[in-house]
């Protein structure tokens, strides 16, 4: 099968078979907008179990909710409404837009990063690009937030500015008070699945694009002074990781294990290397093969605003190529710290040292003769923050610090300073954060790709076969008649009603001739069918047939449930 057709029957059999469709068919769609079917919407929730299970139960980290709309003081503390931005560039005629780096990469070839205008007009006018649609001349390219905006409230006075949030992360790190009590010591981890949103320019890619997807996110806040983590069980993983350095001629870079790539000092951070066995073991588990995953080191150039270090875990698709499904960023102090200024409320763990020790400092005395009157309603804030001594910043002979979000600036004049020496019982350490950030669409899309394959028959049918592990497929097991005769039929009800009974998902059929029913199964990706037929009346058994070798077993009815939950549970290896 060439790409194109092989996408274009995944999607076709994905419509049909109730995984997804385009939203809002009935008033003609809006790109970037799908909706889960019956069998997408358990697939995706397979995949989800796996990924909780792994972070909170075998990870133990913690859980949150929190709301997928944010006051914009979030975001303006986060830098998203300055920076989360895409550069676009529209036709002059026929008023189409497009992201500029898209576009770019899509006709030359060239990948750009950054949002330089300069740079990318200097790519179109060079190369003469036109417009794909309809051949007219690119206007001039300008930057694009790509946050919804709503307002929370009544219009007009009564409401606040708010955004669609465009990752679960911001609702943890302003939790951080309340969850480091929860925790009470470093290192821990805290996960959130939801919905986010990203105003994308011009989606057309599936549900690999969308303006509405799900994210599956992990926050671990750790001590940057004390790398306390152990990478035993994971060390001799074998991860293949492109550097942004690598040069190679292998497309998935270099095979290594993690403890090598620790020692060679191609992963610094012992939280990112772990985090990258972690995705890789999620990936594989849930049935993407080894080597289809590559973790793809960010240049500096297209590091995302907050980041000092980001790998990308891209999986190789037929039609789409390598397509980034995870990121694992080390995100550094930068989100805890931001809130803290744009808050006026200090985000930190305070760790005690052994014993009290003396220390010196240089104290800031405010003249509230002076300070008093000047800031009036503020001066007790500014009080506390210079007592504290911290988010402040000495500028020559200004201090500036903020106080609810506002820069307040003392002059020269306006404090004294002076050398105290103090009992010490600890220090105030903001933590660092290290997180592994999944697109749950994306991820379920691959799967679908590499799960799919077509098998031409002895009798030259061909069937379609979506080869899931049992244990994430929608359907555990399809339970059929062989004839539509009334006993078959009561016989095969008792016995779907005994498999429910195993916390299994069973889906009856008794329509049609064996074989469809079995095709149509083998397309929705279910492992095991099960048939009665009339020596099932005589000795209790029933034929299980295995979808990937289509070979059939005979097992007894009161057997039957821990047969295939065993089955089930052993697909996860």
């Amino acid at each position: 099968m060439i790409e194109k057709e092989k996408n274009d029957k995944i999607t076709d059999l994905a419509v049909r078979k109730g995984f997804f469709w385009k939203s809002f068919e009935l008033y003609g769609g809006s790109s970037g907008f799908w909706d889960y079917g019956p069998m997408g919407s358990i697939l995706k929730k397979n995949i989800l179990d796996e990924w909780i299970k792994i972070y909170r139960v075998e990870e133990g980290f913690l859980e949150v909710d929190t709301p997928t709309v944010n006051l914009d003081e979030v975001f303006i503390a986060s830098g998203h409404v300055k920076n989360f931005v895409d550069i676009i560039v529209k036709c002059d005629t026929c008023k189409e837009e497009y992201r500029a780096d898209h576009l770019i990469k899509d006709v030359l070839g060239i990948e750009i990063e950054g949002t330089n205008l300069n740079r990318y007009e200097e790519v179109i006018e060079k190369n003469n690009l036109r417009c794909p649609a309809c051949g007219g001349k690119l206007g001039r390219c300008q930057r694009f937030n790509l946050m919804f905006e709503t307002t929370i409230g009544a219009g007009g006075d009564g409401g606040k500015n708010g955004y669609l949030r465009p990752e679960t992360a911001q609702g943890i790190f302003i939790n951080f008070s309340r969850l480091s009590r929860l925790a009470r010591t470093l290192p821990f981890g805290v996960v959130q699945v939801g919905k986010a949103y990203r105003n994308e320019i011009s989606p057309r890619q599936g549900i690999i694009r969308l303006r509405e997807f799900t994210l599956a996110e992990a926050e671990i806040f750790i001590d940057p002074n004390e790398e306390e983590l152990s990478i035993d069980k994971v060390a001799d993983n074998i991860v293949a990781l492109y550097p942004r350095d690598y040069n190679g001629s292998d497309e998935r870079g270099i095979a290594i294990t993690i403890k090598e790539a620790l020692n060679d000092n191609i992963i610094r951070n012992k939280f990112v290397a772990y985090n990258i066995a972690i995705a890789n073991r999620f990936l594989t588990r849930i049935g993407i093969p080894n080597g289809k995953i590559r973790f793809r080191q960010h240049r500096k150039d297209e590091m995302a605003h907050y980041a000092s270090d980001c790998w990308d875990a891209e999986i190789k698709t037929d039609r789409y190529g390598w397509i980034e499904v995870a990121g694992i960023a080390d995100r550094g102090n930068y989100d805890l710290r931001s809130h803290s200024i744009e808050s006026g409320q200090e985000l930190y763990i305070f760790k005690p040292f052994d014993k009290p020790i003396k220390a010196k400092r240089v104290a800031i005395k405010p003249d509230m003769n002076i300070i008093g009157p000047k800031f009036k309603d503020k001066s007790p804030l500014i009080l506390e923050k210079l007592k504290k001594g911290e988010d402040i910043v000495i500028n020559d002979k200004d201090i500036r610090l903020m106080i609810g979000g506002e820069e307040i600036i003392l002059k020269d004049g306006d404090y004294s300073m002076e050398e105290i020496e103090e009992e010490v019982h600890g220090e105030k350490i903001i933590p660092h954060v290290v997180e592994p950030s999944y697109g749950i669409d994306r991820i379920l899309y691959s799967l679908l790709e590499q799960s799919y394959r077509e098998e031409l028959l002895e009798d030259n049918e061909t069937r379609s076969v979506l080869g899931f592990k049992a244990f994430i497929s929608p359907i555990n097991v399809a339970v059929f008649p062989l004839l539509p005769k009334k006993e078959l039929i009561e016989t095969s009800k008792e016995v779907a009603e005994l498999l429910k009974s195993y916390n299994l998902y069973v889906y009856y059929d008794d329509s049609g001739s064996i074989g469809r029913r079995y095709r149509r199964q083998d397309e929705t990706g279910t492992p095991f069918c099960v048939t009665i037929d009339f020596e099932t009346l005589d000795d209790n058994k029933v034929t299980v047939r295995d979808r990937d070798t289509m070979r059939q077993e005979r097992v007894n009815i009161k057997d039957l449930g821990k047969f295939l939950k065993d089955l089930i549970e052993r697909s996860r290896a």
